[in-house]
């Protein structure tokens, strides 16, 4: 239907997108602190670490929602819809993006440490100078990977009420009736959004390359 487009792409534009990317960006902050106390902290919080990770890899995102949106009211902590699935994603994409992000600093020869202690930089100086940027590297794809599953995985926010792209769409069926074309219509957005990504996701990777082949020669 030509008059659902324009709602369905407002409700994207408005809240989909918003909520992807910080979810994202919020959820990336939270996977790298995870993955570094998971490697370098103290027994506790790396025993603190590996249980969140657990707990969220272990759930479906979908019951974590719930309990966050409709079970947290119980305990008096109310949220608005949109806060509920911000934490929620949030909280998903961290304990994942932490494996990622734990398996490439991980990567990293043991002779990159030793070589940037050796030119008198402190733990915290050779993780950002001369860790983390090669880690970079290898963490693109399954990072890009991560961030256009979750454009598609916020569909799981009509369940708590957001009023997102899919919800959109629900809305629009239950007036039209029409629940075929208007499916196809969001899936269609979805498909779009998820083929700009990839896209940028491969020009990205392409950059890296270059990157990493010029410090190789460099080498």
């Amino acid at each position: 239907m030509a008059d659902s487009l324009p709602a369905l792409l407002w409700a994207g534009l408005i809240f989909t997108i918003p909520l992807t990317l910080l979810s994202f960006t919020l959820g990336l902050a939270l996977g790298l602190v995870t993955a570094v106390v998971r490697l370098f902290a103290p027994a506790p919080f790396a025993v603190v670490a590996r249980f969140y990770v657990w707990v969220i890899r272990g759930t479906p995102l979908l019951v974590q929602l719930f309990v966050i949106f409709y079970g947290l009211p119980s305990m008096g902590i109310l949220l608005d819809a949109f806060p509920a699935a911000l934490i929620g994603f949030t909280l998903n994409i961290g304990a994942y993006s932490s494996e990622i992000i734990r398996a490439v600093i991980s990567s990293v020869p043991r002779g990159q440490w030793e070589a940037a202690y050796s030119i008198g930089l402190s733990w915290s100086q050779a993780m950002r100078r001369t860790i983390l940027p090669q880690a970079g590297r290898v963490a693109v794809p399954p990072l890009s990977n991560t961030f256009i599953s979750l454009v598609k995985d916020t569909s799981l926010a009509a369940a708590i009420t957001v009023p997102e792209l899919f919800q959109t769409a629900q809305r629009i069926v239950a007036t039209s009736y029409e629940p075929l074309i208007l499916y196809i219509e969001a899936a269609l957005i979805y498909l779009v959004m998820s083929s700009v990504l990839s896209a940028l996701q491969g020009k990205l990777e392409q950059r890296f390359a270059r990157y990493g082949g010029f410090l190789e020669a460099r080498a």
